[in-house]
């Protein structure tokens, strides 16, 4: 008797103490993620998903106006159907601005992709010397803010307190504008490609080193030089880094709005409709338009969608075409 009731357990009130079923415990085990979830997925909801569906309520709305617009009732909101959406798309100053970017965006990607890789290449060499050092250097740009790096870059343009223009005066040397007309696409560029290189090259100089070393091993049996390793052995296998880094530079160039909007007040020729996005912030906030604004930045989202699906796609395809081989 003593010693079945040691092995009784007894609640507050003592009664026996009911062990929880086999189903009880399996509900609960298979509960448990979803309720560690929930911050992330309110957190989504409020700060995401709820934006993004009143952005789309938005954009099938219009003002209407009844008299002089003057007085209770005179402006109601009503249904607009697809009115914001044809507008847009019929838009030349959103048409034009996309073509800016597009070519903005020619120059950028290569030339940020290609300088990640050569640098993720060189830390990757043995004979690198101060690599932590050269590592930091080439990353810290990233950390910079880019409207506070696009300020200081365009001082750096402007000729009248750039070191630049001072020391080209001194030498005799032509002094372009590089704030007007073609040269505007390679100082936004140079901005972009300064501040994003180093991101690109920490993603790439990390799957390098991930690469067993026992490859390199082999090959320099087989009489393989540095560069051929490099060509024929690391930039094969560190191509789904490349795809992701020029996924997220795609990205990144469809919603440039910081560094032309930080540079117009120093030269005219930024407008305000530069970009899409600088369109949508000015219709938005300059025009009171926040309808066919919501309807402009649906279209640029969901073109950044169709492309960045689009291209992982066509990646995706090509890598199972090439494993197939």
């Amino acid at each position: 008797m003593k010693s079945t009731a040691r092995r009784q357990s007894y609640g507050v009130k003592g009664a026996p103490y009911a062990h929880p079923s086999p189903t009880t415990t399996l509900k609960r085990a298979r509960s448990a993620p979803y309720f560690f979830l929930l911050p992330a997925t309110i957190l989504f909801a409020l700060f995401f998903a709820l934006p993004i569906g009143y952005a789309i309520w938005l954009s099938f709305r219009k003002v209407k106006v009844s008299g002089l617009g003057l007085g209770a009732g005179a402006r109601k909101e009503v249904w607009a159907g697809l009115e914001n959406y044809t507008d847009a798309l019929t838009d030349s100053e959103l048409m034009h601005g996309a073509l800016r970017v597009l070519g903005y965006g020619c120059i950028v990607v290569p030339v940020m992709i290609g300088l990640a890789l050569l640098f993720a290449l060189m830390l990757d060499s043995e004979k690198v010397r101060l690599a932590p050092f050269t590592r930091l250097a080439i990353f810290l740009p990233y950390a910079i803010p880019g409207v506070v790096a696009a300020l200081l870059w365009g001082f750096l343009y402007l000729p009248d307190v750039s070191p630049f223009y001072f020391v080209l005066d001194k030498l005799g040397l032509p002094q372009p504008d590089l704030l007007d007309g073609g040269p505007l696409y390679l100082a936004l560029s140079n901005i972009a490609v300064w501040g994003g290189t180093g991101f690109n090259m920490i993603v790439i100089y990390t799957s390098l080193q991930a690469i067993p070393a026992e490859v390199y091993e082999a090959a320099k049996l087989d009489g393989a030089t540095p560069s051929q390793i490099a060509l024929r052995i690391k930039i094969p296998m560190v191509a789904p880094s490349l795809v992701l880094t020029f996924f997220f530079s795609i990205i990144a160039t469809l919603q440039m709005f910081n560094e032309p909007t930080t540079l117009k007040p120093l030269t005219n020729s930024v407008s305000t409709t530069w970009s899409p996005l600088m369109k949508v912030y000015r219709d938005a906030f300059g025009e009171g338009d926040i309808y066919g604004a919501a309807a402009q930045a649906v279209i640029i989202a969901f073109a950044t969608l169709l492309l960045s699906f689009g291209f992982l796609r066509a990646a995706n395809r090509r890598q199972k075409q090439e494993a197939a081989r």
